[in-house]
């Protein structure tokens, strides 16, 4: 380190600390960082060195650098995970910010009974993924569910939804957009409500239709919004693992469900799931910051 460099960190610290204020700041901060260290970094960094290792549930074994991460990228069960997850959450965050975006310009008009609207369709994200997916798993069942009759009857699929895992991510990514849209919505609601309708209504003055007020005005003003409503999306669908574990009774594999079968049921392959746990770790972490720096959500926010 240099001596500018030096001079410089100096600086800072005195500036940061030497202010009464800021310094209280820090002061009020630091235990919720310390759970912070303690609840989050600490496991973080134990998984990282377990995954180095032949490790078990009760002890550490030898040095094997990335062995587990190579034999976890050989193993036809993590690569259906893997797979499987990418497809849920590309298909479930589309859809989802579709028919959000729709809804949320919908009930963001003045009309008679909006509050109640509203609350309707909230409904669906209050209950528990556990019951939505046990709900919609009698439905999709062969001999008394609905929706397979019905799938059947008009001939979109020939065998029962539950005996094919490509039928089952199908209603997986059904059952995950009808449960989180409303989420999606609301979080799209809040951002078009900070829209000043003067904007709007200059526009209007101008000359400019209804898309050209979309794309010009609604979409422009709305992309803070829109990216931490993706962003979160997509963090929660990318550790999906209750809603495939009740929906496919235990069919369906996803990287969350690949971690917990190996370190917590059979525990054969304890090693390979805490890779895999540090690599959903890594891959969420670089997806974050992806949203962050890649699409300019920083900027956004700045501005």
């Amino acid at each position: 380190m240099t001596t500018a460099s030096r001079e410089k960190k100096r600086g800072w610290l005195k500036e940061e600390f030497g202010n009464p204020e800021r310094r209280t700041a820090y002061y009020m901060v630091l235990p919720a960082l310390l759970i912070i260290l303690l609840v989050a970094v600490y496991p973080v960094i134990n998984s990282i060195w377990l995954s180095l290792h032949q490790a078990t549930i009760t002890q550490t074994g030898q040095f094997v650098g990335l062995e587990n991460y190579t034999e976890m990228f050989q193993n036809e069960d993590f690569i259906s995970g893997l797979t499987n997850t990418v497809i849920f959450t590309v298909a479930s965050v589309f859809f989802e910010f579709i028919i959000g975006l729709g809804i949320a310009l919908a009930i963001n008009q003045a009309f008679r009974g909006r509050g109640l609207v509203r609350a309707a369709i909230l409904v669906p994200w209050a209950f528990p993924t556990v019951i939505s997916a046990a709900m919609w798993r009698l439905m999709f069942q062969d001999q008394v569910g609905v929706i397979n009759y019905v799938a059947n009857a008009i001939g979109l699929i020939s065998e029962p939804i539950l005996s094919d895992r490509t039928l089952l991510l199908i209603g997986s990514i059904l059952v995950d957009v009808w449960k989180t849209t409303p989420f999606m919505a609301l979080l799209l609601l809040a951002g078009l409500q900070t829209i000043p309708a003067d904007v709007y209504e200059a526009a209007r003055v101008d000359g400019a239709n209804v898309f050209q007020r979309f794309f010009q005005i609604t979409m422009p003003l709305l992309k803070p919004t829109i990216l931490v409503a993706v962003l979160f999306r997509t963090m929660d669908s990318y550790r999906v693992y209750d809603l495939f574990w009740v929906m496919s009774n235990r069919q369906l594999e996803s990287l969350s469900t690949y971690v917990y079968k190996g370190v917590r049921i059979s525990q054969l392959q304890f090693a390979q799931g805490n890779a895999a746990a540090v690599f959903i770790f890594f891959t969420a972490f670089l997806l974050a910051l992806f949203f962050i720096y890649g699409l300019g959500m920083q900027t956004s926010t700045e501005d």
